[in-house]
């Protein structure tokens, strides 16, 4: 079975090269250094009009945690609204309790203004304190799939916990894998865990434009004079070709289905 490519993507620039690259989906946001906030509405029709793949736009107030106030909630579903007006094929979200638990009324809510769109449940998983309860939570709130790194750092200490995820999951929500997912280790990943739907940034640094900045200035929080990130078509390119080995080495054989060459 193929394997499914999200890319979180903040640029037209970088839709574009997920789309020549091979990528299925795209995760569309702004402020990925916050990790990830609702883009603006000139950024998601811009890339609604120019990109065939799928398009699932965050919808996220700010950075920070996850528990939200009344005017935030009331934020959210505005932008589900607008993310629908706006064309795109789903929208990732997710509300949590202010002790660690899904917030499901407030997500089964979410899920239901959003509708036709697809719904992904967003990392604020990992943050609860009780991943197998989370799963239930989300499952019965009426997502169609949750993204996860297995509550570690990244999806190579989250291994074990993501295979068991995966077992569980099964035939109930999509379980999107990600979180420092790279060429490099999507191999063994893949093997361990039997995923069938990854996500990764690739975010590479691009030569910047300008030809001048003004050393004594830091914008916002940054520690470093502005720098550019994005996603480069031949990174996209080199992960798809690998999971699609990964993929055809999970394909049958005539003799593992006992059938005679």
């Amino acid at each position: 079975m193929p394997i499914t490519l999200e890319l979180s993507v903040d640029s037209l620039d970088s839709s574009l090269a997920a789309q020549s690259g091979g990528a299925d989906r795209i995760e569309l946001c702004s402020a990925l250094r916050e990790g990830g906030v609702t883009p603006s509405a000139g950024l998601i029709r811009s890339v609604r009009a120019a990109v065939t793949l799928g398009v699932f736009v965050i919808i996220r107030p700010r950075g920070g945690d996850f528990c939200y106030t009344p005017n935030e909630i009331r934020t959210i579903f505005e932008d589900i609204q607008e993310a629908r007006a706006l064309g795109v094929d789903g929208v990732v979200l997710g509300a949590l309790t202010r002790d660690g638990h899904v917030a499901r009324t407030l997500t089964a809510e979410m899920v239901s203004a959003a509708r036709p769109m697809q719904v992904t449940f967003h990392r604020a998983f990992d943050m609860t304190c009780d991943l197998d309860q989370a799963l239930e939570d989300v499952i019965a709130a009426g997502v169609d799939r949750v993204l996860t790194s297995g509550g570690e750092r990244d999806i190579v200490h989250g291994t074990e916990t993501i295979q068991r995820l995966n077992v569980a999951a099964r035939g109930r929500i999509a379980l999107l894998a990600g979180g420092g997912l790279r060429r490099h280790n999507v191999g063994q990943f893949i093997r361990a865990t039997g995923v069938e739907e990854v996500h990764s940034s690739l975010r590479a640094r691009l030569p910047g434009l300008a030809c001048y900045s003004n050393p004594r200035i830091l914008l916002g929080e940054h520690t470093e004079e502005p720098v550019r990130y994005g996603v480069r078509e031949q990174d996209v390119r080199r992960l798809r070709e690998m999971l699609d080995s990964l993929a055809a080495e999970a394909k049958p054989t005539p003799a593992s289905l006992g059938y005679n060459s």
